[in-house]
């Protein structure tokens, strides 16, 4: 099964666009996947007090944690979907990994940093309006080799979608085709 992350507030935005085509792709295939949407799901990135304090027993008092840890736990393929904005990933999904990755669900320290996931395949898609190159420090460096792999998110494939505000429809659409032929 393929568990979706999908981090953007706003369903007119080409992110939801992306998150449209690939689904429709999915469900055409008769392929099983997940959604968890962010926005939608009105969940909560903050990490308070009440987490804080539930984090080493590898629990969480929020049931959306417990909900996409379901998802997660049934997924061999991952696909995470999200605007660069400042430079970096939004706050809900840092708030996600706050959260929901979990002491003894996504790693632990028995051994050492042992990460506990067995995530085979994952597909990282973004738009930005700067040059993706901008972006290969945080993407690369930051999202996927020290947040993706230490958890076991693994064989990591990045799209960005630059220039997705002023660039013609035709380019986007373009995008669209492109990521659609990844599946």
């Amino acid at each position: 099964m393929i568990t979706i992350v999908f981090a953007h507030p706003w369903h007119g935005s080409f992110n939801k666009a992306i998150l449209d085509t690939l689904t429709n792709s999915l469900d055409k295939q008769g392929r099983e996947y997940c959604l968890i949407d962010l926005a939608k799901d009105g969940f909560n990135p903050s990490f308070e007090e009440a987490d804080l304090a539930l984090y080493h027993k590898g629990e969480s008092s929020d049931p959306l944690v417990a909900k996409y840890q379901k998802f997660m736990r049934c997924s061999d393929e991952m696909i995470f979907i999200f605007p660069i904005w400042w430079g970096t990933m939004p706050a809900d999904l840092k708030g996600f990994f706050d959260k929901v990755m979990l002491l003894n669900f996504s790693h632990n320290y028995e051994n050492g940093w042992t990460p506990l996931l067995n995530i085979k395949k994952t597909t990282v898609i973004t738009t930005s309006e700067s040059p993706t190159e901008q972006y290969k420090q945080s993407i690369e460096e930051g999202f996927v080799r020290q947040m993706l792999l230490p958890i076991g998110i693994a064989n990591v494939t990045w799209f960005n979608c630059e220039r997705v505000g002023s660039e013609s429809d035709e380019f986007r659409q373009h995008f669209l085709k492109k990521l659609e032929q990844q599946l």
